[in-house]
């Protein structure tokens, strides 16, 4: 009786598999997608000073993650701090935590060294940018 399907339901049958192939992409970009992890669409590094708290909070030889300013402050020496944003430069999420002097990018597992902003893991290709950082009257302020 019928050998084969019409060219219309062909055309239909191809139309839903190409229609199921884009949403599956459209998951699977979902899941790679910064709006979750504060990254969105905002600067990776202040526009403005942000003050961060008190300088006595970042120890020296420390280092301290402030994750809703997407910054790192560290300080290698008394007084002498370096900032980093937190703000991964491979997809733009914000690091989640620092491990033994490595910032970690929770979306995709890149590592970064939390003193220089140099990469250590990828996928991300390009260092933290530096961040200047002042203390004064024993506040931090970044930007």
């Amino acid at each position: 009786m019928s050998a084969s399907p019409s060219p219309a339901r062909r055309t239909v049958l191809r139309g839903a598999a190409a229609l199921a192939g884009a949403a599956g992409a459209g998951a699977a970009l979902t899941a790679c997608s910064t709006a979750t992890n504060s990254g969105g669409n905002t600067p990776a590094t202040p526009t403005a000073p942000v003050e961060l708290g008190a300088a006595a909070d970042v120890p020296v030889g420390g280092t301290k993650l402030y994750r809703e300013q997407k910054l790192i402050v560290s300080c290698p020496a008394e007084g002498q701090y370096k900032a980093f944003s937190a703000q991964c430069t491979h997809a733009g999420c914000v690091l989640d935590k620092i491990v033994e002097g490595e910032g970690n990018c929770p979306c995709h597992g890149s590592r970064f060294d939390v003193n220089t902003g140099k990469v250590l893991r990828g996928p991300a290709t390009d260092p933290l940018p530096a961040v200047p950082v002042t203390a004064t009257g024993g506040k931090l302020v970044a930007g």
